[in-house]
């Protein structure tokens, strides 16, 4: 188990410093800070002072050596675009992108577990289609448009709820749900079709047979044996909010979290902040994926990892 967990670790650092470096060409071969930060009237002796400034006047070979260097300590240097230590910037946005994360996946895997069971008990009743269509609705409508339809409905015509900010609890409603509904309709597909099989094994009859409680059948035994894919997905709904999805849903809020700081940073083209932003991203996914595999061992004892 130990040495397994070490394995991951090491190809998660592999991930980790993978990703950086594609991040770091990228910016540099595409980017253009220097364009961005001065004036449209800049002479070409303040384009020269102002990139040896930031170190792009050298080769790119030596600005990689520098920037690994520094990667060992975590300084990426100061955003071009808020003068701050990059790093600080990031580690003051990304808890406020994890809450949305966690709150709004959380959501989705509380609601999906009920509302997959209940449409496994009877697989093309009316609740089994019923939810299988509502699934289907909540998979085709586009998330920036679902999170603007809820500012217009419930900020601005019923004024229930606050239409963006972090200023009060009542702030994250909209986000959350607006990044849980189009997870909580894949999750529920899941835990159907996970229940569906299990309910038709051997052992579930048997435990009917034998008198057992339904709650015990269905709600321990049944849900703990479907329970490995629907844990696999959960997490894999929780990398796609804090790496993809918050980005679309902060934006239409203004959640100033990493995905608002990312859009941001790339439209200022802050290459130093954007850097710091991808590599925290990556550390962030790959202890998610440690934790699922956390899970699958406390879910099932027997399931061997290697």
């Amino acid at each position: 188990m130990g040495r397994y967990f070490l394995k991951r670790l090491w190809h998660g650092v592999i991930v980790i410093f993978g990703v950086t470096v594609i991040v770091f060409v990228v910016t540099r071969l595409v980017g253009d800070p220097v364009k961005v930060m001065l004036p449209l009237e800049a002479t070409l002796e303040q384009r020269a002072a102002f990139e040896k400034q930031l170190g792009l006047d050298r080769p790119i070979p030596m600005q990689f050596v520098e920037f690994l260097g520094n990667l060992t300590r975590l300084d990426f240097g100061e955003s071009l675009w808020q003068h701050r230590p990059a790093m600080e910037i990031v580690l003051e946005k990304l808890p406020l992108t994890l809450e949305l994360a966690f709150i709004g996946i959380g959501l989705a895997f509380v609601l999906s577990i009920p509302l997959g069971i209940v449409a496994a008990l009877r697989p093309g009743g009316i609740s089994d289609r019923t939810t299988v269509f509502v699934s289907l609705v909540g998979l085709s409508v586009p998330q920036f448009w679902l999170g603007l339809l809820f500012i217009v409905v419930f900020a601005v015509q019923l004024r229930w709820l606050p239409t963006s900010g972090i200023a009060t609890p009542a702030h994250v409603i909209l986000p959350a749900v607006t990044l849980a509904l189009p997870a909580l309709a894949r999750l529920v597909m899941i835990v159907r079709s996970a229940m569906i099989d299990e309910l038709n094994r051997q052992y579930v009859k048997t435990g009917f047979a034998k008198g057992m409680p339904f709650a015990r059948v269905v709600g321990v035994h049944a849900l703990r044996n479907a329970a490995l894919p629907v844990v696999t997905l959960c997490g894999w709904e929780l990398i796609r909010a804090v790496a993809g999805y918050s980005v679309v849903v902060e934006t239409v809020f203004a959640w100033p979290g990493l995905g608002l700081t990312a859009i941001q940073a790339i439209e200022r083209e802050d290459l130093i902040l954007l850097q710091a932003i991808v590599f925290t991203v990556a550390i962030v996914v790959v202890f998610i994926n440690i934790l699922m595999d956390v899970a699958y061992k406390l879910i099932d004892p027997r399931l061997k990892l290697t």
